[in-house]
């Protein structure tokens, strides 16, 4: 298991291909594993880099507070300690917040961004169901919290033809999933963040990506930050839910690979 220290604790990470680095971002849950769908595809063309974020995975558990700058910086730690100067970043959820936050304080760690089903800050919408997944881990631990998880993540027509596949992941959850305070603190950060003021200062290539049918970040969240960002490009992913990379994984590609290439 490759590891690096990274601001003050260890992150793990992997590498797929060959080629301009291209770094993969994930979502509340911070593995890196999220997006195996991907790596055969991009690892065709590009130098694939997943990591799990701290708290998550094979990475430290040690940290119990954190914010979307922390992990911005915690991102482009890896990519010091990788020796990669600039990348392409990919980010899905918080991964894309983490993509925003680095466009906007280093422009020049990003060569191509890409953001999917993420979000713009903590409107009314996103507080009320973030508070009460944050409440859940509080009152009820992460069991009930992973029973609620792929109904939030996926659309009917995925959850009902992956059923036995999901089950299966619930049942290895366990046994890597993160403590309650890191979920809680983890929360907390998504809760806090809000990069409006800055959007307009972002300056790399931007595609963002968005799902008709997304529960977690309603498809508005994209439309803002293609008005707000110069020159994004929006794509409208017809169902898929909010892991569109996951229930859509052809389609994400195709879309994502295409706008890498020209």
């Amino acid at each position: 298991m490759p590891k690096v220290a990274v601001a003050g604790g260890e992150i793990f990470y992997e590498e797929t291909g060959k080629g301009d680095p291209l770094l993969f971002i994930s979502g509340l849950g911070g593995v890196g594993r999220y997006w195996q769908p991907q790596l055969a595809a991009f690892g065709a063309r590009y130098r694939a880099v997943t990591y799990d974020q701290r708290g998550t995975g094979g990475s430290d558990r040690v940290q119990r507070e954190f914010s979307i700058d922390q992990m911005a910086a915690e991102a482009v730690g890896l990519m010091d300690a990788l020796k990669i100067e600039r990348a392409h970043i990919v980010g899905l959820s918080t991964g894309g917040a983490i993509g925003q936050t680095i466009a906007i304080e280093q422009p020049q760690r990003v060569a191509r961004l890409v953001m999917c089903s993420t979000w713009t800050h903590c409107d009314p919408w996103f507080r009320r169901l973030f508070e009460a997944r944050r409440r859940m881990y509080l009152e009820a631990g992460s069991d009930l919290h992973a029973m609620f998880h792929p109904l939030w993540l996926y659309p009917a027509d995925y959850v009902n033809e992956h059923d036995a596949e999901i089950d299966e992941e619930q049942r290895r959850a366990p046994t890597k999933s993160s403590p309650v305070e890191v979920s809680i603190g983890r929360i907390d950060a998504l809760l806090a963040f809000d990069r409006r003021a800055g959007l307009a200062r972002i300056k790399a290539p931007t595609l963002i990506i968005a799902s008709d049918n997304d529960y977690i970040t309603p498809c508005y969240y994209a439309e803002s930050l293609a008005r707000a960002i110069p020159g994004a490009r929006l794509a409208m992913v017809r169902g898929g839910g909010h892991s569109i990379s996951k229930t859509r994984p052809e389609e994400f590609n195709r879309i994502v690979l295409e706008f890498l290439q020209n």
